[in-house]
């Protein structure tokens, strides 16, 4: 079966599930979540996969990701009559899913909707909480989910690709629409994220250590050397950015307020992420490669 992990084992607890290879872990998101991809062109059709035994085949397969962020990429092209569970089927499942797969999930990318997945959602809307509602992403095109995760690592269904070649082939004849785009606003003088380390150095008075670098490291010396997992968990978006403005305007962030240690790690990991240039920079590549080869003798 084309997709298939040839890793599977005929005992595997749900092998007569997951041997259609509908879900799939495929890497880390852009914030180091796992994330998790649902392929509807790969579900047989409903006489051959018993819906229930999905769900927890589901079930089975998020309990070993629930404890720590995650993301959910589902790939709706390919449902259709012949293969798409009943609205009860839906209303169970959500129900089914309470707050340890809710909690810790940060983001669900919904890929090619159609009307019906709107048209489903106006359905469940009652069921389905404001908090929870705002993790939905709905993304038209694969080149725009490259924009939220690192999509060389998902395994995107063959015909998921050719779908979207298509779709986009039949855009290409259309102008784009006219819009302006705003000249580059030049960095603040207290810019931390997206420049330069010589930027920093010249804008911090000559002081070597970013602003950002220093206090981090500090804090999770101080308070997160202890810490189980440690720059494995990610924070909510929204919350990244208000530092990253804090400290972007020049002004003081205290991570006592946010009651998360994860959260400077989040910081830290993210403007080494930003940095125009990587600490081993593109110059010097070769020559840190090299002190592999040195003789222990020279150190």
């Amino acid at each position: 079966m084309a997709g298939q992990d040839p890793t599977l084992s005929t005992s595997h607890p749900f092998y007569d599930v997951a041997r259609h290879s509908i879900l799939q872990l495929a890497g880390d998101d852009c914030f180091g979540r796992r994330v998790v991809t649902f392929s509807c062109c790969r579900m047989p059709p409903s006489h051959e996969l018993n819906h229930q035994r999905l769900l927890e085949y589901l079930k089975y397969t998020l309990d070993q990701y629930v404890e720590n962020d995650y993301t959910i990429v589902y790939f709706h092209y390919g449902l259709n009559s012949r293969n798409k569970p009943s609205l009860s089927w839906l209303q169970s499942a959500y129900k089914e899913f309470d707050r340890k797969y809710k909690k810790n999930l940060k983001a669900l990318y919904v890929v090619h909707p159609t009307k019906f997945i709107r048209v489903l959602w106006n359905i469940f809307r009652p069921l389905i909480s404001h908090k929870f509602g705002k993790k939905v992403t709905y993304v038209n095109c694969l080149s725009e989910l490259g924009e939220h995760l690192k999509c060389d690592q998902l395994l995107i269904p063959p015909e998921v690709l050719r779908y979207d070649e298509k779709l986009q082939s039949r855009h290409q004849g259309r102008p784009p629409p006219a819009t302006k785009t705003p000249p580059p606003r030049p960095p603040l003088p207290t810019q931390q994220f997206g420049v330069s380390l010589q930027y920093l150095k010249d804008k911090n008075h000559g002081e070597l250590i970013p602003p950002v670098l220093r206090s981090t490291a500090t804090y999770l010396r101080e308070k997160g050397l202890r810490t189980e997992g440690l720059f494995r968990r990610s924070a909510s978006v929204s919350t990244v950015r208000e530092i990253q403005r804090l400290y972007d305007q020049g002004k003081p962030v205290n991570f006592d307020d946010y009651g998360d240690v994860h959260v400077p790690a989040v910081i830290l990991k993210t403007f080494l992420r930003e940095l125009p240039q990587p600490l081993l920079t593109f110059e010097a590549y070769e020559q840190i490669l090299g002190i592999t080869g040195v003789p222990g003798e020279h150190f």
